[in-house]
């Protein structure tokens, strides 16, 4: 086990003290939003709020403009999901998981394909185009600019992009350096695969809470 701890910091010997810290805080409440999102609980907005909100900084220094752009995204994106879930169909019960329709997906398709457009002229005014991990980022970013305009529509397909845009990000971060991050979006994939099943069973059934 040491010697895991040992391979694990020594990622970070060259990294500033105050990076590591940020990053460990960001995971953490980062963690707690996907784990509040399963559970359809309105926590996973102010979470997510903390989480990307220190993620931004993070990733700027490492200087991965997409995943970058993609945290000040949902930034916004928590504040219109949080108005979004506490919607009510009645006096009694909130919006309810739905199926993305027809017009929805394709709007989902135009964001993907405006998102990778938008960050390919990012990437390219900067002159950042020095390694492949700005293709995967680019990739990445369109993925997850999709998963959470879904998920703060409340729609079910959110987690399949989620479970996709994890499992390539895993070895990004590996590759970067950031092992806590690797690690967390691993775990992610796997709460994502679990919400997804969880948000099945809750297909068109409109919750009385969003606290539990």
């Amino acid at each position: 086990m040491s010697l895991i701890f040992d391979w694990l910091f020594a990622q970070y010997e060259n990294t500033p003290n105050h990076i590591v810290v940020l990053e460990l805080i960001s995971v953490f409440f980062a963690l707690l939003s996907v784990i509040y999102s399963k559970r359809e609980n309105i926590l996973v907005f102010p979470t997510g709020i903390i989480g990307t909100g220190i993620a931004v900084y993070i990733l700027l220094v490492y200087g991965l403009l997409g995943d970058m752009l993609i945290n000040a995204y949902y930034f916004i994106m928590s504040i219109v999901g949080w108005y979004q879930w506490t919607r009510k169909v009645d006096d009694n019960h909130y919006i309810p998981v739905t199926i993305t329709t027809a017009k929805e997906k394709k709007w989902s398709f135009l964001l993907f394909l405006g998102t990778i457009v938008f960050v390919t002229l990012v990437y390219g005014v900067t002159d950042r185009f020095d390694t492949w991990t700005a293709y995967t980022d680019i990739l990445t970013t369109a993925i997850f600019f999709v998963g959470m305009w879904l998920m703060a529509k409340k729609k079910l397909e959110n987690w399949l992009y989620w479970i996709v845009g994890d499992i390539i990000t895993v070895p990004l971060y590996l590759y970067k350096g950031l092992i806590f991050s690797a690690i967390l979006y691993f775990v992610l994939t796997i709460i994502a695969i679990f919400g997804y099943l969880a948000w099945k069973n809750h297909l068109n059934k409109s919750p009385q809470t969003l606290l539990r």
